[in-house]
């Protein structure tokens, strides 16, 4: 029989938000993989549960296919589960479900909490069409270019962005984009802390400098 590969959506904050689908994949898989055992040790806690858990992240993806492939050829269930939100959505994943894809192995995708799609449509701006970018670049000319290219797109785009560069990004895509492009910053999503600051590019430059933020953030841009 072929394995199965199931990928799993995580709370992003919130435990409450892990779906009860989503807890019962974790309990029947052989093998959790996550970017953090101990990370993923509480979330199975949460839900008592107790499985093998393998990490799985950007330094380590490659070196670790062969071992889940020989797992899946074997038969096993291995449940693949990010930090926090959809797993491969800036997140490790993307090189082991190819392989398990090439090899003839199910693949079973478990949908769930996505700081993307909470922060757009919290965002008051335009939903369709959206472009999710990622991360962008973290040297300011080549940030420059990024953000001249995403906002040509014509409509609207999202990106995340680390708390200690938010400030200078948002700067270079107000030079960009201009200071009175409409956006919309996220941050503590699902949270208790969940916070979503609205208005032009240049005012949500200025907001993000006078003020130590901490965790990720979720950066929606508008239309001219």
């Amino acid at each position: 029989m072929p394995g199965r590969l199931v990928l799993v959506a995580t709370p992003i904050g919130n435990l409450g938000d892990l779906s009860p689908r989503a807890a019962r994949a974790l309990a029947d898989a052989d093998l959790v993989a996550c970017e953090d055992t101990r990370r993923t040790g509480k979330l199975l806690a949460h839900v008592g549960v107790r499985k093998p858990l393998v990490s799985l992240h950007e330094h380590n993806e490659r070196r670790r296919i062969p071992e889940l492939l020989r797992r899946l050829d074997e038969g096993a269930t291995i449940a693949l589960a990010s930090d926090a939100g959809t797993p491969l959505v800036s997140d490790p994943g993307y090189p082991l479900v190819r392989a398990a894809i090439e090899a003839g192995h199910r693949i079973e995708p478990i949908p769930g909490p996505s700081a993307i799609l909470a922060a757009l449509v919290g965002s008051g701006l335009p939903p369709l069409p959206f472009t999710f970018a990622g991360f962008p670049p973290p040297k300011a000319g080549k940030r420059r270019t990024f953000y001249r290219r995403f906002g040509e797109l014509g409509h609207t785009f999202v990106v995340y962005e680390s708390p200690h560069r938010l400030a200078a990004s948002l700067d270079d895509a107000a030079a960009e984009l201009g200071v009175e492009r409409p956006a919309a910053l996220a941050r503590e999503l699902t949270k208790l802390h969940e916070e979503i600051v609205r208005g032009s590019l240049g005012e949500l430059a200025a907001w993000a400098r006078e003020r130590k933020l901490l965790g990720e953030m979720v950066l929606v841009v508008g239309v001219a």
